[in-house]
């Protein structure tokens, strides 16, 4: 899959004229390709099983493919197993048009406590993180790392401002500092803060520590939604 770079017309500045290796370099990377590649060994049976469960739940496809920013501002499909319903954009303006509350926290956070696009399954693949083993794909392609910032849109981007520039030197991550410290709990500030933090202390010893205490927070379901 072919990835475009943002332009000179970017927020961020000519990327072209100033692209960067991705922080860790070899080994960084070397162990995102050992890791994905035993986790996805390990995992296929339940990759397998979670791939039939959303396929024939409703008929519809078991892979959703968002445009995110990755390394050097390069977009990319990150993939999950779809947890909304074939028509959850007609869902989602029916109810932000119903619910104004509802309406406001999505304008402030693009995200819903109460989301009416999530399946009964989607659900439970969000609360246990399991909608995003297909990112393991992702990491082999090399579009994403086993620890990083996690994957965000453009506009969401534009919120990071000048600590943009911190975020564009790593490939994203499946976990991170974000998602064992409360994920949705806390401000987007703060995410910003760790995802700064996390570029300007790399360490392959940081990485294995963020991996070991993503185990729990998956188990107790922290911030997740």
């Amino acid at each position: 899959m072919k990835s475009a770079t943002r332009s000179a017309g970017s927020p961020f500045g000519n990327l072209d004229q100033a692209m960067t290796l991705p922080i860790g370099g070899l080994a960084k990377r070397s162990f995102d390709i050992t890791a994905a590649v035993c986790a996805l060994i390990l995992f296929s049976p339940i990759f397998l099983m979670i791939m039939a469960l959303v396929k024939y739940s409703d008929n519809g496809p078991a892979f959703y493919g968002h445009t995110r920013i990755g390394h050097n501002g390069r977009t990319f499909k990150c993939l999950k197993f779809r947890t909304m319903a074939v028509d959850g954009d007609m869902l989602l303006r029916n109810y932000l048009r119903d619910n104004p509350e509802a309406a406001e926290e999505w304008r402030l956070t693009r995200k819903l406590k109460s989301d009416p696009r999530v399946t009964a399954i989607g659900t439970v693949l969000r609360k246990l993180s399991l909608d995003e083993l297909p990112q393991l794909i992702n990491i082999l392609r090399g579009e994403m790392s086993v620890v990083g910032p996690r994957p965000v849109v453009d506009d969401e981007l534009k919120v990071y401002d000048s600590f943009a520039v911190y975020y564009l030197r790593t490939r994203p991550g499946l976990t991170g500092l974000w998602q064992i410290s409360g994920r949705n709990d806390v401000s987007y500030e703060t995410r910003i803060a760790f995802d700064t933090q996390y570029v300007q202390n790399w360490s392959l010893v940081q990485d294995i520590a963020i991996i070991l205490k993503t185990i729990p927070a998956v188990c107790l379901a922290r911030g997740s939604y």
